[in-house]
């Protein structure tokens, strides 16, 4: 289980917290922020990155695989649905789109290689995304 809380603390300045860590998030300038912190799709793509090096990381330690480095990139953007021909069967409105890219080094055979390849897609996050979450949402007013 993950639990944060976040609190407004001015503007769009907004401090998070999980009880051991503390950090910022925010908006650009242009977008009326004052850019102390990544935005709130930055967090979300940060925890993408970070679970799928720390997966990679934790799978190759428990295969005994010599992983030299890994280095991952994520760009969210929200794409029409009639630009994008791998999604045919949604022909209308916008989808939030995640493009990633897994860089991993090391000296791996051919198996490896597959095998480094499926796990580097299939971290908690990444499954969390692709499948959906259910919301159980409850706001309160004092």
């Amino acid at each position: 289980m993950a639990e944060i809380t976040a609190k407004l603390i001015a503007g769009t300045v907004v401090r998070l917290t999980n009880g051991r860590h503390t950090w910022t998030g925010d908006e650009p300038i242009e977008q009326q922020g004052t850019d102390t912190g990544p935005t709130p799709y930055e967090l979300l793509l940060g925890s993408l990155a970070a679970c799928t090096c720390i997966t990679l990381a934790l799978y190759a330690r428990h295969k005994d695989i010599a992983l030299r480095s890994v280095t991952t990139s994520y760009e969210y953007k929200r794409v029409h649905a009639d630009d994008c021909e791998e999604w045919e069967d949604i022909k209308t409105g916008f989808i939030d789109h995640i493009t990633t890219n897994v860089v991993i080094a090391g000296d791996f055979d051919e198996t490896q290689r597959q095998r480094l390849a499926q796990v580097a897609t299939r971290c908690p996050v990444h499954k969390t995304l692709k499948n959906g979450v259910a919301f159980s949402d409850k706001v309160r007013f004092v």
